[in-house]
């Protein structure tokens, strides 16, 4: 890479030996090839582990070579190695962060670096990526140290997660380290000298700033690397989506205006303070002169006095010494010369009084054109705060509403806004301060203003109090929100940020933030301006009193209420047919404060998103669809919690695609929101229908039960994404899974293909199970073909056996529909086993489970002899035993082939429409794979004998 190619106007004084960067692969895939590895693990072990990456012996590998780790079965965590760190979660539940030697390893391509890419970036956007680098985070680290910080899974540390402070404190470590490391390998010249210095005070800082709080540093990095990829990629991918573009260039522009605007109202402050530093020298220079007059004046009246003498002398009286003293010439010379100074001082005074007269019209009218300065100056201000806090931070906050249905948040556009939104405090504080200087100079020197004339400094006083008062309680805002999905007495957290508070120099005295959970009507009257508001509560929480905090490195003012836990709720009256867990509530906090040596005093408070509150794990699914509704279909402005009753089809389908793709890592096809509106709707959908405008309402969303069914739609759906998410991903991502098809489609399909081929679709009869269905010969009518279904598959069933390996099980599945072999779209999931499985441990001979068809149906499609890991008949080893039907522990259920003439919404009892497979355990008889006691039963059947 040429060195020229890398010299940028932003970064020069830096090497242009750039010495690090970021694989390609790395930032498809989120993992290097060579270190990624799966464990099984058990369903309690994964809600009790936060998602990351954990060690192990079973290697997976995609059709690309490598494998999405995000989009990997929850029920294994994976552990990985990448450049300098490794993360692994153990048996125990705990967690284990161990960092490589802060010298990067392995093979790295500094030509393909991120880094190396972004300062291949022109104009504004490197500026903006400049700008973000600070003592917070040094640029130089960002440059020297470019590997170490790009090889790092990020992701997988959690700033806002306290439990992660103990990892965050191992990466300011080794940050350390690398950058010492990257100090001595500078050679010992003149050149490097002051590279080294910079570096060294580099570290220095970091190490200072980031002690106490260094899950800050893992924010700081993370915001700087996503915004480097994020400009990168824009870069890089000029051609994207129209609606994806037309937002990013909205919102470019929209960012360009304010910052012009910032701009022009800093200069117009500027001009307005040199302006009142005139005034003011105005004033002073008037009060001189007038001094000037009053001391002219008294030299007049003494000399008036001496006049009058003077003349009573002459009139005959007695002049005294003084005349006697004089000739009679000179006496009267001196009533002359005494006559002609009174003279000169009147005529001083008229000029005094005049060049007064002047002044004091000239400081008026500079004055009035200072107010009607401040007054175009308030107006701009004005116009900017309508942007950046009515505009812009309510577009955040409905972001970070939307986020909650999965909507991808950028996170760092809160760090901009509070860029913004201290810029506009300084100004409305410096504005403010010049406007009280006005008052403290009139009230110096009192100047009336001319009949007719409007007085603007009193009103102009009371706006921008206004503006301060507004800018100050808008910006005291939820960063993190409470789960919006509330179980009683369990741990959950919240951040709330004042974004103004370093500005204002809040944060000298930092202010106590209470938390309380109010009702839907007790939060209607808080907008209401109820005095007793704010004290009401529907409950208890447990730690919800704290002191905010400064963070000098982001210069952030805020609170992590880390431990609060709900102790008690009280519920309003039920509405009609509601249920519990429609009623929302929400988490009030609030705060006061005083700022300007206790000038102003504020009262401030904000509501976090409704939250829904429960006291059973079985009610998260209806809960959380609660919460999904009103965070899709609130409006601006509204009523808390307010949300229509009904929506047009297409706002819910993009509910359901968003919350979907965020939990399986691959969205819906229009195929599959036809099949959910057939499915909603009840089927009462005309071919050929535009049915993206009918309305659906919450009823049907989740109330009322689909037709022949015991569930409603959103439970359906819910228990689908979270099978997907848990046991289906690897698969659902690369397409493997159809999923939303009708059984009466997937017959039409299989039937034009040939006996084997085989697909997967979601259960209809069943909540969260997911069927096999495939084309072979009917063993009861020679000659003909039927379309045969294994009963439904469930989570429960994949705990014990994935579903690929159950693929592999079962000879007769022998080509994913179309026709895409099942060892090549399954082979790479299928879990390998070790030569060790085959030892006799402690005198125990291990065994494994495997499916198995009934015998009229197990030979119906050709075995497929491609897949050595396929069990064939003849080559069943030792391990891998085929269970008899009859024998103890295995069911046989009996298979039927599909009804033409029978579809879902038939009222015949399901289960007979479906076929079914033999299972490792009964799910009628066994609750939990916890209760089978293979000991006991063991135990009893050789008593028996």
């Amino acid at each position: 890479m040429d060195d020229r190619d890398c010299e940028t106007d932003q970064l020069k004084g830096l090497s242009h030996n750039v010495q690090g960067g970021l694989s390609h692969s790395y930032l498809e895939s989120g993992v290097s090839k060579e270190h990624c590895h799966l464990e099984t693990k058990s369903e309690a072990d994964l809600h009790s582990q936060p998602s990351a990456f954990s060690q192990n012996h079973h290697s997976m590998q995609s059709h690309n070579g490598m494998y999405n780790m995000e989009s990997g079965y929850s029920q294994y965590t994976a552990g990985f190695s990448s450049g300098n760190t490794t993360f692994t979660y153990q048996q125990n539940g705990g967690t284990h962060f161990s960092p490589w030697p802060a010298k990067p390893t392995g093979n790295w391509d500094p030509a393909m670096s991120l880094w190396a890419r972004v300062q291949r970036l022109e104009g504004d956007v490197i500026k903006r990526i400049q700008s973000q680098y600070g003592q917070h985070f040094p640029i130089e680290v960002r440059h020297y140290c470019a590997q170490w910080l790009e090889e790092q899974p990020w992701s997988q540390i959690e700033e806002d997660n306290p439990a992660h402070e103990v990892y965050a404190h191992q990466v300011l470590s080794h940050l350390i380290k690398a950058i010492q490391i990257q100090i001595d390998e500078f050679p010992s010249s003149n050149e490097s000298f002051l590279q080294k210095m910079v570096l060294q005070d580099s570290a220095n800082k970091l190490q200072a700033l980031y002690t106490t709080s260094p899950l800050l540093l893992v924010k700081a990095i993370k915001s700087c690397l996503a915004q480097e990829e994020r400009f990168v990629h824009q870069a890089e991918n000029p051609v994207q989506n129209q609606d994806t573009m037309n937002d990013q260039l909205q919102s470019t522009e929209t960012h360009k205006q304010i910052e012009e605007m910032i701009d022009r109202c800093q200069e117009k402050t500027q001009a307005t303070e040199a302006d009142l530093k005139q005034a003011q020298n105005l004033q002073e220079s008037f009060v001189i002169q007038y001094q000037n007059q009053v001391k002219v004046n008294a030299q007049i009246q003494q000399v008036e006095k001496q006049n009058k003498d003077l003349n009573l002398y002459t009139n005959g009286a007695d002049g005294g010494p003084l005349a006697e003293s004089m000739t009679p010439q000179q006496y009267q010379q001196l009533i002359k010369n005494s006559g002609q100074m009174e003279k000169n001082l009147r005529k001083q005074k008229e000029d005094l009084e005049r060049d007064l007269l002047s002044k004091a019209e000239e400081l008026l009218q500079y004055r009035l054109i200072l107010a009607e300065k401040h007054r175009v100056t308030f107006l701009a201000l004005e116009e900017l705060q309508k942007l950046v806090v009515d505009k812009e931070l309510i577009a955040w906050k409905r972001k970070q509403q939307l986020s909650g249905n999965g909507v991808k948040f950028d996170t760092q556009l809160l760090d901009i806004l509070q860029q913004w939104c201290e810029s506009l405090a300084e100004m409305i504080w410096k504005n403010r301060q010049q406007v009280l200087g006005v008052e403290i100079l009139r009230q110096k020197l009192p100047i009336d203003i001319p009949a007719g004339t409007p007085d603007l400094v009193p009103e102009l006083n009371q706006k921008i109090t206004g503006l301060l008062s507004s800018l100050v309680t808008s910006t005291f805002i939820v960063e993190s929100q409470p789960p919006q999905v509330l179980k009683k007495e369990s741990r959950f957290t919240a951040t709330v940020r004042l974004l103004v508070g370093g500005k204002l120099n809040i944060h000298m005295s930092p202010p106590t933030v209470k938390s309380s959970i109010i009702s839907e009507q007790q939060a209607r009257a808080l907008l209401k301006n109820d005095t007793h508001a704010k004290s009401d509560t529907s409950g208890e929480i447990l730690n919800n009193n704290g002191t905010m905090e400064y963070h000098q490195a982001k210069g952030e003012l805020s609170i992590t209420f880390r431990n609060m836990s709900l102790k008690k709720i009280k519920r309003a009256d039920k509405k009609g047919s509601e249920a519990v867990t429609e009623e929302k509530f929400c988490v009030l906090f609030q705060s006061d404060f005083q700022i300007g040596n206790g000038e102003l005093m504020f009262q401030v408070w904000t509501l976090s998103l409704p939250v829904v509150v429960t006291v059973h794990g079985n009610q998260e699914c209806n809960a959380m669809a609660t919460a999904l509704w009103d965070n899709q279909f609130a409006e601006p402005g509204r009523t808390p919690f307010a949300v229509p009753d009904s929506v047009p089809w297409c706002q819910v389908a993009e509910l359901l695609n968003g919350k979907f793709q965020a939990a399986t890592g691959r969205g819906l096809t229009a195929e599959n929101l036809s099949y959910l509106a057939i499915k909603a709707f009840g089927g009462q959908i005309k071919p050929g229908e535009d049915f993206s405008q009918r309305l659906i309402s919450w009823s049907m969303f989740n109330k009322d039960a689909l037709s022949a069914r015991n569930f409603t739609f959103w439970e359906w759906f819910y228990n689908v994404m979270k099978l997907t998410e848990e046991h289906l991903k690897p698969t659902w991502m690369d397409g493997s899974v159809i999923g939303f098809i009708s059984k009466n489609s997937a017959q039409e399909w299989l039937m034009t293909k040939p006996n084997g081929t085989f697909l997967l679709r979601f259960s209809d009869s069943e909540t969260g199970g997911i069927t096999i269905a495939w084309v072979a010969d009917d063993p009861s009518k020679t000659g003909e073909r039927s379309v045969w279904n294994l009963a439904p598959y469930g989570r429960k069933d994949f705990i014990i056996r994935s579903l690929s390996d159950r693929i592999k099980d079962l000879d007769a599945l022998v080509t994913l529909y179309p026709n895409i072999s099942k060892s090549q779209a399954f082979g790479k999931y299928y879990t390998a086993v070790s030569e060790k499985h085959n030892e006799v441990k402690d005198g125990y001979v291990p065994s494994t489970l495997v499916a198995r068809l009934p015998d009229s149906l197990a030979n119906a499609a050709p075995m497929d002899y491609n897949n050595p890991q396929t069990p064939q008949g003849s080559h069943l080893g030792p391990d891998s035993p085929v269970y008899d039907p009859n024998s103890v522990g295995m069911a046989q259920n009996h298979l039927q082939p599909i009804d033409e003439d029978m579809d879902d919404s038939g009222a015949f009892d399901p289960s007979l429409l479906l076929s079914a497979t033999m299972t490792d355990y009964s799910p009628d008889d066994i609750n939990d794979i916890s209760d089978i006691n293979i000991a006991e039963f063991l135990k009893s059947m050789s008593q028996k004998k």
